[in-house]
């Protein structure tokens, strides 16, 4: 069944305080310590979040952009996704300015038609602070979920890390909410403009499993989509839920929050290059990308 009422900690809102904080004893910024290996899979859930705005939806489902289509180059979209991240909240300004003209001729090319059933450009700030808002959104979540939760101070830093999200690209940082308590009331209005309809979906679904092209026996591969879609719908808010049509029950929720909590226990104990992999090779990538010429998205 479909639950309508809010279940689990991914619909607590930012502003929130948290009971008992967790203190890190980590080196880094709140922002690059939430950047590990397994907060990629919270990525599928982001995707959906953000494609549920019908202008950023069709904006990728028609793309023009053949090289940038998650449904056809997954890998290479998601390193894409990884290096945005990493140059948005650890780059330098020479790093940042060229990935922002990398992207800028991709986005160049996402406009609307008169055939298209909404009206978006990729340039749109609107849509890319939605974008930026469901990135911080999902941030604080994994936080949350796999290191704990964040004393008021940490909070504030991770916020405040969080606009360059938005303002790396075309977001002025006067559209970024000033506070955790003002992005909390953005956020609620701007669900009242989340839909998702049977196109959008459909191409969602599969990303929602984290199917792959990749031929593997059904006895494999379904218990694995089991799982991922388990994951997934775990890190969505209840109304993403809904409209995705994911049902979710109390006996799902147990089994997420035991994995969340078997991996929040991995990650304690993993070496520091095996709990940032791939995110301590983004910006080294970059540069490397940048120097021989080689395309950044």
């Amino acid at each position: 069944m479909t639950v309508t009422e809010p279940i689990g900690g991914v619909e607590r809102l930012v502003s929130a305080q948290a009971a008992k904080p967790h203190r890190s004893r980590r080196r880094g910024t709140p922002m690059d310590r939430g950047f590990m290996g397994s907060a990629l899979l919270a990525g599928p859930a982001n995707v959906i979040m953000q494609l549920a705005r019908p202008g950023v939806g069709y904006g990728v489902v028609e793309s023009r952009v053949e090289s940038g289509r998650i449904d056809r180059h997954p890998i290479k979209r998601a390193r894409t996704t990884f290096t945005y991240l990493a140059v948005a909240t650890q780059g330098s300004e020479a790093q940042k300015a060229a990935f922002r003209r990398a992207v800028n001729r991709a986005h160049a090319q996402v406009y609307s038609t008169d055939d298209s059933p909404v009206s978006y450009h990729a340039f749109d700030p609107n849509l890319q602070l939605w974008v930026a808002a469901c990135l911080y959104k999902g941030a604080v979540d994994v936080y949350r979920l796999l290191v704990g939760d964040m004393d008021e101070e940490t909070a504030d830093e991770h916020y405040r890390e969080g606009m360059t999200l938005g303002t790396t690209l075309q977001v002025p940082a006067e559209m970024w909410p000033p506070d955790r308590a003002a992005f909390d009331e953005y956020w609620r209005a701007a669900l009242e403009k989340v839909q998702i309809d049977d196109t959008v979906r459909d191409f969602l679904y599969p990303i929602a499993m984290a199917r792959v092209a990749v031929p593997m026996p059904p006895r494999i591969r379904r218990p694995l989509e089991k799982v991922a879609l388990l994951i997934t719908t775990g890190f969505l808010p209840q109304r993403f839920r809904d409209e995705m049509q994911l049902p979710w029950d109390a006996r799902r929720q147990r089994w997420f929050d035991r994995l969340m909590m078997t991996i929040r226990v991995a990650n304690r104990v993993a070496p520091k290059f095996v709990r940032k992999f791939p995110f301590n090779l983004m910006l080294v990538d970059l540069d490397w990308r940048i120097r021989t010429r080689r395309p950044l998205v």
